[in-house]
């Protein structure tokens, strides 16, 4: 394929990354409103945190459909109405009077928003092959990581000062915003003759060809696991935060200014070394670097009570492995389909969001009781992705052996 300049690589690049980020941002920014959602809606913690359930649940059963979709009706399309309708989405959150309404609105929302991150993913595969589609996937990445640094920044002082349905009005806002900018300059990469069909037989025989695919199904595990032992200090954050390492509502730059710094490292080298070392050789080198931090968290947990900034520094480093390991392997669970990519990252994303809404519903809860459970969640997600990437990394070799006579 032949590669756009690189000014106009970098400009979708920002363009994708911004849709990608949209799913992760409306997670994130209400984070520091959960006490004040629960006593203005007269909800429990825990039922303020099943908020996060049904959006992560609805957005995992809806990136089934996000992909195919644009395989049938163009990725610009899908993109411009799924943005409209999370505006929407946002607005009824804004307005909810009961946790019930909250629910629902946030389940509306995780519906709508992985349109941006399914089709973005397809996006990058229409328009690059191997080191570029790496590069692309890893630029993307880097943009993608100032979204959970900044939201909770973002959504802790409009907390502070405006109250928690601000949040939301803000999400309206930006999203409006976004929505222009993909109407003036998104272009559409799926040409009509390479558009697929909806038919349920077709669907049903392409989506069981994906789904029973082992070289996917390895690579999927290995992200969602991998990001799971990462997640998993999001989804805690109020408690963590707050009630461990006792910061205020504004103070949560000091979970997300590292994973995102993390993020940011890792992607440029990651970006650098596009081309110059394999695939499989960049997700080694970012499994050393997530079990190097995972086995210090342990360390520091068992040895040091909680506090800063010892508690954060191995969240830096994990992210930092983690954005090495995840451009690669969000490549090798699509090569396989290069004409369902768009149904292909559904599945990706569907696999990756549904294990985050198990993550939210149950996992953390769970592990969050102390920063040591925390640290033993990380490590034993890490060591299952490790597990998938290494048996995906089987199977790539078996395949590549010469028949024997």
């Amino acid at each position: 394929m032949a590669e756009t300049p690189q000014r106009t690589s970098r400009g979708i690049a920002v363009l994708l990354a911004a849709l990608s980020a949209l799913g992760p941002f409306s997670i994130d920014t209400y984070l520091p409103s959960f006490r004040e959602i629960a006593e203005n809606l007269h909800a429990t913690p825990l039922e303020v945190q099943q908020t996060l359930s049904a959006y992560l649940f609805s957005f995992a059963a809806m990136t089934l459909w996000h992909g195919a979709i644009s395989d049938r009706f163009g990725r610009r399309r899908v993109i411009l109405v799924a943005i409209s309708l999370f505006a929407f989405a946002s607005a009824g959150c804004m307005l909810a009077t009961r946790i019930e309404h909250l629910w629902f609105w946030r389940a509306m929302q995780g519906i709508t928003a992985g349109a941006g991150m399914v089709v973005s993913r397809a996006i990058v595969r229409d328009m690059f092959d191997g080191s570029a589609a790496q590069r692309l996937m890893s630029q993307i990445t880097m943009m993608f990581a100032f979204a959970p640094a900044i939201a909770p920044l973002i959504g802790g002082w409009l907390q502070a000062y405006f109250g928690w349905r601000s949040v939301f009005a803000f999400l309206v806002l930006s999203t409006g915003s976004l929505w222009l900018a993909c109407w003036k300059l998104l272009p559409e990469t799926l040409p009509p003759e390479k558009r697929q069909s909806l038919r349920p037989a077709y669907l049903a025989t392409t989506y069981w060809k994906v789904v029973t695919s082992p070289h996917f199904l390895t690579a999927c595990a290995a992200l969602a696991l991998n990001f799971g032992g990462f997640f998993l200090y999001v989804l805690s954050a109020p408690v963590f935060l707050m009630g461990h390492l006792g910061v205020s509502e504004t103070g949560f730059l000091w979970l997300f200014g590292p994973s995102m710094c993390g993020l940011l490292s890792g992607s440029w080298l990651s970006t650098r070394l596009s081309g110059k070392l394999s695939l499989p050789r960049c997700i080694a080198l970012g499994y050393v670097i997530m079990g190097s931090a995972a086995a210090i968290n342990l360390v520091i947990n068992l040895t040091l009570p909680p506090g800063l900034p010892w508690n954060v520094v191995p969240i830096f480093i994990y992210t930092f492995g983690m954005s090495l390991a995840t451009p690669c392997l969000s490549i090798f669970a699509l090569d396989p389909f290069p004409a369902q990519r768009g149904l292909a990252a559904s599945c990706q994303t569907f696999f990756q969001s549904g294990f985050n809404g198990l993550t939210a519903a149950l996992i953390a809860p769970a592990l969050w009781g102390s920063t040591l459970t925390l640290s033993l969640g990380m490590a034993g997600l890490l060591f299952g992705g490790g597990m998938a990437a290494l048996l995906h990394q089987c199977l790539r070799q078996g395949e590549s052996k010469p028949a024997k006579a």
